[in-house]
């Protein structure tokens, strides 16, 4: 059967034919305190954390430049139009965001949260003031509409870029693309009115999206359980984004029973139920229609304690975060979920929509705030940095955002940026201005304070009185170091030990080295008393190491500590590399892969292996083929064929993962175990198991 045609595929298609002051963020701000109280931690506003020197501010001061320089009149110009106000000669964006595209008015809602997200960050006078217009158009917009639409709203607080008549077809339950997503639409545009008013204390945005609100419930709140339910089944048309966690976002703020109970509108029952009881039936549902709906239901469960939302929201991201998950930490192709463990055998240009690692991002965080445990930011960490930091162009522009829709995964692929109107060039803006999000985390009771992710940055923690400073090269390799600046007092100091991190992590403090159990997948706690001038100093070499497919355990990636490295390469099969005859006693791939000369940049059998996070147009693979046929030991080659026992895993993948070898003859040893252990298994036969053997004793291989 033929997939339904993507929304990247029609934006092709347009192309070639064009067409006629309370400063928190959302998600801490918009929560009532009775369930921030429930929570294991919370986040720090984002005007309380500021980013350092590095890769990840250079990133963000070029979609900062985009911000500040953007026309707030091209934003408008669809709102106003449909309204029947004059449009100030300003053309729509383009891309999606058209005078007749059905999806027009979700880049605005994305644009207020860039521009509420830079302000929040710099303070700049400027982006509060375009904020305070485009949130007072909009309510010109709002207003207008509700007075002299042709035709007229059925509710005076209807706000869209488009007549009502999407969402009435929807209830009818017409098909995409003759409508595309009217809530996704809705949900756009409520989200960044509240980050407005969140972020930058405007509270006409407020006001605003509890009209939009009042109108949500006005159509839903009467339609029966079951048409909703298969409202929200159709591909794209019933796309609604993060509506029921927007919705329990605005009750929180209005306390308008209403609108939690408009929230709970959403329940995509069927999908809710199955991850619920931990059954998968993800295969060829839409990636980026279906993560935020249990954000969503993480926010409804705050309001509910229904644990039937919470319950399927861990077991939904445990399908994705892992089984699902490329080794950029991006999920899907070409829009797509595929089946659970299909990495190798989903290869291709169109994998990992940026937008579906921007919302996995949000749903790991809020499951982190519930419950710290490292693993949701393992992931977060994997994404942000091979994924989302590397969607963004390193080149300036302050009339595209310049980021990526797919990242392919395939063999002699490419980026393509720009993305101006689309839903990932909507995620694309908001992902570079709040990359300090999730840095750093405290504990409910202000006890303990959390440092999840090693990234040059200055927190100050007003309600402690701490001024921290970290100093850090992230993602290059080298020392972080955490500086208190100013405060005092007794605190948990929990670092988080990275699952990579499997060359060491040690800490010392004030040049005193920390007896301490850094196991990796952890965290690691220094409790003590705190003054000014103390310094915490954290060491945790990178390794290269190679990650295989789950579905193909010779289709394998290569990454320097957290850094997914990729051969630049135009072919357009898969690059087969062998390292194993290279390797020394000490079982390390740096025997095979060679520093080039700049950080974070290998060569390997002609090769270049780049960090991934360089936003260029080299063509490359993050994915290469192991080829290891022979059991070989440097130069003693056995001749016998390097078989592999059922779960893919061969003779030499197992031998080297015992390394490293204290000398060769404890090699030799675990190699004779080893070929023992294939012999009982018939995969070697007699003749087999002593010749490996004897290469082994011949090999000389020393550390």
């Amino acid at each position: 059967m033929s997939q339904p045609p993507t929304r990247r595929t029609l934006l092709s298609a347009a192309a070639a034919t064009p067409l006629a002051l309370t400063a928190l963020p959302a998600e801490a701000a918009t929560r009532p305190v009775a369930r921030i109280d429930g929570w294991a931690v919370n986040p720090f506003p984002l005007d309380q954390v500021t980013l350092g020197d590095g890769v990840f501010r250079r990133k963000r001061d070029l979609m900062l430049a985009y911000a500040r320089a953007y026309s707030a009149d091209r934003i408008l110009a669809v709102f106003r139009a449909n309204a029947g106000l004059d449009t100030r000669g300003a053309r729509p964006p383009g891309g999606w965001e058209t005078a007749d595209g059905n999806l027009r008015g979700h880049y605005a809602g994305h644009f207020l949260t860039l521009v509420a997200q830079a302000y929040a960050d710099t303070r700049e006078a400027a982006l509060k003031t375009k904020l305070d217009y485009l949130v007072a158009a909009l309510a010109e917009c709002q207003t207008a509409f509700a007075e002299h639409g042709s035709p007229r709203p059925s509710h005076p607080g209807y706000l869209a870029a488009y007549p009502e008549t999407q969402f009435i077809l929807l209830e009818s339950y017409t098909t995409y693309p003759t409508i595309w997503a009217p809530y996704y639409t809705c949900h756009k545009i409520m989200r960044g009115l509240l980050d407005a008013h969140a972020l930058a204390g405007n509270q006409q945005a407020l006001t605003i999206a509890a009209k939009m609100g009042d109108w949500v419930y006005s159509r839903l709140g009467r339609l029966p359980k079951e048409q909703l339910e298969r409202m929200w089944s159709i591909y794209i048309a019933g796309e609604y984004g993060g509506m029921n966690e927007v919705m329990a976002d605005l009750y929180a703020l209005t306390g308008r029973t209403e609108h939690l109970a408009a929230a709970r509108c959403f329940d995509n029952s069927a999908l809710l139920a199955a991850c619920s009881e931990n059954r998968d039936i993800l295969d060829g549902r839409h990636a980026n229609q279906h993560i935020p709906q249990f954000t969503g239901y993480l926010r409804v469960y705050d309001h509910t304690s229904q644990e039937t939302y919470a319950q399927a929201a861990r077991n939904f991201w445990g399908m994705v975060a892992g089984p699902r998950t490329y080794s950029l930490g991006g999920t899907g192709q070409g829009e797509m979920f595929r089946a659970r463990n299909a990495i190798s055998a989903t290869l291709g240009d169109d994998n990992a929509e940026t937008c579906a690692t921007y919302n996995m991002l949000k749903l790991s965080r809020q499951l982190f705030f519930r419950e710290p445990d490292p693993a949701y930011l393992d992931y977060y960490e994997r994404g942000l940095t091979n994924h989302i930091l590397a969607s963004r162009r390193d080149s300036s522009s302050t009339s595209s955002p310049l980021v990526t829709y797919f990242v392919g995964m395939g063999p002699g692929t490419v980026r393509e940026y720009d993305n101006t109107g689309t839903c990932c060039g909507g995620t694309g803006m908001e992902n570079h201005t709040k990359y300090q999000d999730s840095i750093y985390f405290r504990s409910a009771d202000g006890s303990t304070l959390y440092v999840t992710l090693y990234l040059a940055s200055t927190l100050r923690w007003q309600e402690r009185g701490f001024v921290i400073e970290q100093m850090s090269a992230y993602p290059a390799e080298g020392v972080r170091t955490l500086t208190f600046r100013s405060g005092s007092g007794r605190l948990d100091l929990r670092l988080r030990v990275p699952s990579w991190a499997t060359a060491g992590f040690t800490v010392s403090v004030n040049g005193t080295p920390q007896q301490v159990d850094a196991v990796p997948g952890t965290y690691l706690t220094l409790n003590r008393d705190w003054s000014a001038g103390d310094q915490v100093r954290i060491t945790a070499p990178y390794r290269l190491r190679v990650e295989r497919a789950l579905d193909d355990p010779t289709v394998q990636s290569v990454f320097f500590g957290p850094v997914l490295l990729v051969a630049q390469s135009p072919a357009r099969e898969l690059r087969s590399l062998s390292f194993y005859k290279d390797f020394t006693l000490r079982g390390d791939l740096a025997d095979a892969i060679r520093p080039e000369g700049r950080p974070l940049y290998f060569t390997t059998q002609g090769l270049t292996l780049a960090p991934f996070h360089i936003g260029d147009d080299t063509r490359y693979h993050a994915y290469f083929r192991r080829a290891e046929p022979v059991a070989v030991f440097g130069t003693a080659d056995s001749g016998v064929p390097n078989r592999a026992r059922p779960d893919g895993l061969t003779f030499l993948d197992v031998l080297w993962a015992q390394a490293p070898f204290a000398n060769s003859a404890r090699f030799v040893e675990a190699v004779r175990a080893l070929a023992d252990v294939w012999l009982a298994q018939g995969l070697f036969n007699q003749s087999e198991r002593d010749r490996v053997v004897a290469a082994a004793l011949g090999s000389g291989l020393r550390r």
